[in-house]
This record gives structure tokens, sequence and C-alpha cells, in this order.
């Protein structure tokens, strides 16, 4: 047998497009309305975003996708994770959990600049904003924005996002190995699509179709990588 050659990782360069927006299109709908700067999108021109979800529901891959979205629009864009960036057209600042004393300071000066200057700021969190453990101050200012619970996807949807994938990487997917994947992999999205990826240059490198052994081969082979 061939070694496997794999990297199980998140997959990259996350795009609107690319979402599988399950339960949260009125939260895409509403990003992309702010993404083009239309004041009458229904949100009263609002472009202060706190998102906020169970992990591997996709909030980093909204968060990445509108800065990437911003950049091709020829914007001024950054993203950080625990941390706080310089003032941009568009900001995007993941975990907000994570900050300490001094980025949290940074933070909600950033949030005032960003509604006098008309940017658009998207932060990102585990709990809600009434419940996130950060300052008192930056928690209320978080609260006046557009708040919104990012849906993880059901099973069923979770299977038709992998059919998608694998359709589009040239390949019909066969329902069971979704049904395993989905029954011994780790759940969240980005890791089931990377898995995907994984059994997909595992087949092609052995020369054979995906099923159900090699995909045990490839999830084996992440077990003894962590």
């Amino acid at each position: 047998m061939s070694q496997l050659l794999l990297d199980i990782a998140p997959i990259s360069s996350p795009t609107l497009d690319g979402f599988v927006v399950g339960g949260n299109l009125e939260l895409l709908s509403a990003l992309r309305h702010a993404l083009s700067g239309n004041d009458d999108a229904g949100n009263s021109g609002e472009r202060c975003f706190y998102l906020w979800g169970e992990p591997g529901s996709g909030k980093s891959h909204l968060l990445q996708a509108c800065v990437r979205a911003a950049l091709a629009a020829g914007h001024s864009a950054q993203y950080a994770q625990a941390g706080v960036p310089q003032l941009a057209k568009v900001v995007a600042v993941d975990d907000a959990e994570q900050l300490d004393e001094t980025a949290q300071i940074d933070l909600f000066n950033l949030y005032n600049q960003m509604r006098d200057s008309g940017g658009m700021l998207l932060v990102s969190g585990k709990e809600s904003a009434l419940h996130l453990k950060i300052r008192d101050d930056l928690r209320t200012r978080l609260g006046w924005g557009l708040v919104y619970l990012v849906h993880g996807l059901s099973d069923e949807e979770k299977m038709l996002a992998l059919s998608q994938h694998a359709q589009a990487k040239g390949f019909v997917l066969p329902p069971e190995i979704a049904q395993y994947l989905l029954r011994h992999g780790r759940r969240d999205l980005p890791s089931l699509l990377a898995a995907l990826d994984a059994l997909d240059a595992h087949s092609l490198s052995l020369h054979r179709a995906p099923s159900v052994p090699l995909l045990k081969e490839v999830l084996q082979q992440e077990s003894k990588g962590n």
C-alpha cells in the first residue's frame, strides 16, 4: 500500500459563494448587502456585525470570506484571530472571547472608529454578546450592531454539502461514504470537507475509486497524526 501523503486541514480560501447556507440565509443576505454598501438593505445601513455560535458552524469562514470579498472589490480589509488589526474599510475580528484586556480596549476604540467612518466591522465569539466574558462597555457596543447566531448544518445538509463538494472535484460521492464520515469523522464541516479532499487524493494516488475502506485508511492516518 502506498504511503498516505495527507494533511487533513481546514479548507482554505473561504468565499461567500462557498458557504453552505443552511439556516443562515438572512445572515448571508445581510453580509452581502453590507459589503455592497447598500443602505436600503433593510438594516438601516448597519455594518457592525457580531456572529456567535458553536465551533465549526462557519463563523471564521464568513469573516474571512467578507475580507476576501472586500479585497477583491478593491477595498482595504483586515482579518485577525484573537487580535485587533488596524483600521480598514472592512475589519474582521475572530474569537473575541480570547482578547486580552489591552486588545479589548483596542477593539472598543476600533468599533467607534468604524462606526464614524462607515466601515464594516465583523466580530465573532462562541457565546451571545450578552454572555461574552469581556469588558462591559465592549459587550454593550457589540450588542448595538447586528447580532446573528450562526446555525450549524443538519446531517442532511452536511451530506448535501459533501456531495456537492465531491461533484465539484469531479467524482460522485457514494452515500455510504458520506454516512461513514459523519459517524466516524470530525463533524464540523471544514473537517468533513478536508477529509473528503484527503480521500480524493488518496484514491487518486492508488488509482482506485473512493470507497469506505479507503476512507478508513484516511481517518486512521488522521488519528495517528493527532
